[in-house]
């Protein structure tokens, strides 16, 4: 049978698996390309379903094949009442191009009038119309009507395609789009420069020197912070959880960051939350690093201590203190501002009404 400790490993590596998808799509380049990528699909659904091309004053060589073979019929009833000459029934023969002989094929099916088949044939005597090997075709009316509201087939047909053409567009983008997230996201600045005076600024503002104290030596780092943020949690913010991106001066994304919610105590709302969870993502390295500062009393409880140890480091919530999250790249300290604790019929310092952090990221 598999031990408690196996499924609180699986928890983790999945919510570790959720970190890294979620932190990949707040990179800026993965936004960059989706946006792209919506603005693409949104632009041709627009130009061919909603606002397509209007073609005005085209020749007749671009027209539809019916449009055409209607173009025919008046040539030829204008020749055949005497309205136009063989000149220039010759002049308009020349506007259809490559279509004159369809077009000729079709108006001659359906002359729609005595008058007009006659002067059809008349036309083909001294009109150079290539009908070598193309038999007449019969002038049988066996067009099927359909029946009100019932689609043709070749109107079925003409939906399917353009079912297969959107989804065709919409594959070749998301699999061209994915191309460009991965070589973006993977691509390494040529010259990268550690320092920022923002991250300058706030690390004189508060006071942070090179010396540093807290859980473990910290590994050799920049000497000037990548980033630096602070949170505060307040009693009520049932759905407390920030979250941080991590990036490079260049602006190439690093990482990504956060605190929130482990563990709560006693019933009915607000939560009385009795714990956190400090998350350090790092791009470069397989797994999320993960500690839990829990409150006085939770801490003191081995039972709760050790169930919440499976998300990570235990510990002990106190002003000033100090602890340290390193991956491969990145190095996080996380300092302990403010803290106050809830009143009330819990036991003391067992949950927290305020408590506010401060997170420092430097790159290794």
């Amino acid at each position: 049978m598999f031990e408690k400790s196996e499924f609180d490993n699986n928890e983790v590596q999945s919510s570790d698996i959720m970190q890294k998808a979620i932190g990949f799509l707040k990179t800026r380049n993965a936004m960059l390309v989706i946006a792209l990528l919506v603005g693409m699909v949104i632009g041709i659904f627009f130009g061919w379903e909603v606002w397509p091309v209007q073609w005005t004053d085209a020749s007749v060589e671009h027209m539809r094949l019916d449009l055409q073979t209607e173009w025919v019929r008046l040539v030829a009833y204008g020749y055949g009442n005497g309205l136009i000459d063989e000149a220039g029934v010759a002049a308009r023969f020349d506007t259809l191009g490559e279509s004159a002989t369809d077009a000729y094929l079709n108006a001659l099916a359906d002359p729609q009038s005595d008058r007009t088949a006659e002067a059809l044939g008349y036309i083909q005597n001294f009109y150079d119309i290539d009908l070598t090997g193309i038999e007449t075709p019969d002038t049988t009316d066996t067009t099927v009507v359909p029946v009100d509201g019932e689609p043709t087939d070749e109107e079925s047909g003409s939906t399917f395609s353009k079912v297969l053409l959107w989804g065709g567009i919409i594959l070749v983008v998301l699999i061209v789009s994915g191309v460009v997230v991965y070589f973006l996201s993977n691509r390494q600045p040529e010259d990268e420069d550690n320092g920022s005076s923002l991250s300058s600024y706030l690390n004189e503002q508060f006071g942070r020197g090179e010396e540093e104290t807290g859980h473990g030596a910290p590994a050799a780092r920049s000497d000037d912070p990548l980033n630096q943020w602070m949170t505060t949690y307040v009693k009520g913010d049932d759905l407390f959880d920030d979250s941080f991106s991590i990036d490079a001066p260049t602006g190439e994304f690093l990482g990504e960051c956060g605190v929130g919610i482990a563990d709560t105590i006693g019933v009915g709302d607000p939560k009385k939350v009795s714990a956190f969870e400090v998350w350090l993502f790092d791009k470069n390295d397989i797994q999320t690093v993960t500690k839990v500062i829990m409150s006085n009393h939770l801490f003191d409880d081995d039972h709760s201590r050790n169930r919440l140890a499976a998300k990570g480091e235990p510990i002990l919530a106190e002003v000033g203190q100090e602890l340290t999250l390193d991956t491969a790249t990145l190095q996080m300290n996380v300092r302990v501002v403010d803290i106050a604790y809830g009143q009330g019929a819990l036991p003391d310092k067992s949950y927290f009404d305020r408590i506010t952090l401060e997170l420092t990221v430097w790159e290794k």
